[in-house]
């Protein structure tokens, strides 16, 4: 989060202040949720917004590129693409007609932890979304002539996306470095020999396993009366019979006991340099404090402009022209915690890596202060405060930590657990783990651009959209 300026300790108390009392609105809203399962394991949760008449009408199927297998990585982005490709209800290219005549909008995306659909829609046309899931979750054709278009798209978003985006492939590179064993080294678009053998069969076989009601979640937000959402949900999902779910069996990361490194050599103007730490995840978030201060210490290298990263790299050095920190702490599998820049002209990758680890060494022996930390706090919280503001981020947090086995009332009390961090917290993770015998550092080597050809923008991340 890069929006908010440096603030005095008076303005950050008065900050948080004013967040306190936002988010009181934002815990009476949270009482405004509702769930319920129907009888073929389908569970339904609706947070009710009545700013505006509109509605977020979400599916997520807890199935993404982890539970994929050797041969098939990219399947499960696959299928996404195809459920846009028609049953006999509804021809290929018609669902997204009938949410654009109805003035809405629709996409969807796969992620390593899962794979989600979702429309935005006036209030009144939710039954619409509903109907059209609903037959796509029972009904879809799975064409072989629209499969071999579509490995095709695939392909070539494959290509254009990472193969030819060195930022992307590095990503990619550094994923399957720091993961020996989990899934997730795997490419959420797939590797690319395994694209070219896919067969229909292949998506089939997907779709049969995983896209049933009992591994879905339906997530409603907005302008809505649970009651009814329920109503509509049982009789549009209600009939589609539950299936026997394939084995889950647990997918466990060995400790990793050394530092590793990777260097990717690509077309590029600048170097780029990725480090990461595995971190621990929410499990228990009434209860752990770790990934808050994780989050917290983020904040501290990254708040914004006048984060330590910033300040001294870019700013002071001018060393760096960009660097950023980041930690996620909801996932199904396990997290990292990452750190990524790009060295100015006439600076090095090392000696850019050997600035990053003296800013971590300075908050492992002399900790933060406490007039940082407040400051810190109101960013993280400001962030928290302005994402519960969108009604699709709203839906998308639920749909996040259900898919990823946590409970997501819980989700009121990240403001209070972020707040309760202290500054010895935030020292604690630092020390405890960003080592370097448990560091992942991996390098951008630039080639020379091919003459006239501009770099291709950094598309780096998990999920995939369409």
């Amino acid at each position: 989060m890069r929006v908010l300026r440096s603030f005095s300790n008076d303005t950050t108390m008065r900050m948080l202040a004013c967040l306190l009392l936002s988010f009181g609105l934002a815990l009476n809203a949270q009482a405004d949720l509702a769930e319920r399962t129907l009888g073929n394991g389908l569970k339904v949760i609706v947070k009710t917004d009545h700013r505006a008449p509109v509605v977020v009408s979400q599916v997520w199927y807890r199935a993404g590129s982890m539970d994929e297998s050797y041969g098939t990585t990219g399947v499960a982005h696959v299928l996404e693409h195809m459920m846009f490709k028609g049953t006999q209800a509804v021809p290929a290219g018609e669902f997204s007609k009938q949410i654009a005549a109805a003035g809405g909008r629709e996409n969807a995306f796969t992620s390593r932890d899962h794979t989600a659909y979702f429309q935005t829609l006036q209030k009144d046309r939710l039954a619409l979304a509903f109907k059209l899931e609903a037959d796509r979750m029972a009904n879809l054709t799975l064409a072989p002539e629209e499969f071999a278009k579509e490995i095709q798209v695939v392909m070539e978003e494959r290509r254009m996306r990472t193969d030819d985006e060195p930022h992307a492939l590095l990503y990619e590179n550094f994923m399957a470095t720091a993961f020996e064993a989990h899934p997730y080294r795997h490419p959420v678009i797939g590797w690319m020999g395994d694209l070219k053998n896919m067969t229909v069969a292949d998506a089939r076989a997907w779709y049969r396993h995983w896209y049933a009601p009992n591994n879905a979640t339906v997530v409603v937000a907005g302008d809505v009366e649970p009651e009814q959402v329920f109503a509509l949900a049982e009789q549009y999902f209600g009939p589609i019979p539950a299936r026997t779910l394939p084995e889950r069996k647990p997918l466990v990361e060995p400790e990793q006991s050394g530092m590793k490194s990777v260097v990717t050599r690509a077309p590029a103007k600048l170097p780029y340099l990725l480090m990461a730490w595995p971190a621990p995840k929410l499990s228990d978030p009434a209860k752990d404090w770790e990934p808050y201060a994780l989050e917290v210490l983020a904040g501290v290298l990254d708040g914004n402009a006048s984060a330590r990263l910033s300040q001294r790299l870019v700013k002071e050095r001018k060393i760096a022209t960009e660097v950023s920190a980041g930690y996620d702490d909801a996932a199904r599998g396990p997290v990292q915690f990452m750190l990524d820049a790009t060295p100015a002209e006439g600076h090095s990758v090392g000696e850019v890596q050997a600035a990053l680890k003296h800013e971590i060494v300075r908050i492992q022996r002399d900790g933060i202060s406490g007039k940082e930390l407040q400051r810190v706090k109101a960013q993280v919280l400001a962030g928290q405060v302005f994402q519960r503001d969108s009604l699709f981020y709203q839906a998308m947090q639920i749909g996040e930590w259900v898919t990823a086995g946590l409970d997501y009332r819980l989700l009121k009390q990240r403001f209070e657990r972020i707040r309760a961090v202290t500054a010895e917290q935030v020292q604690e993770v630092a020390k405890r783990y960003l080592v370097d015998d448990k560091l992942t550092v991996a390098t951008l080597d630039p080639l020379p651009l091919p003459e006239g050809k501009a770099e291709a923008s950094t598309m780096m991340g998990d999920g995939h959209v369409r």
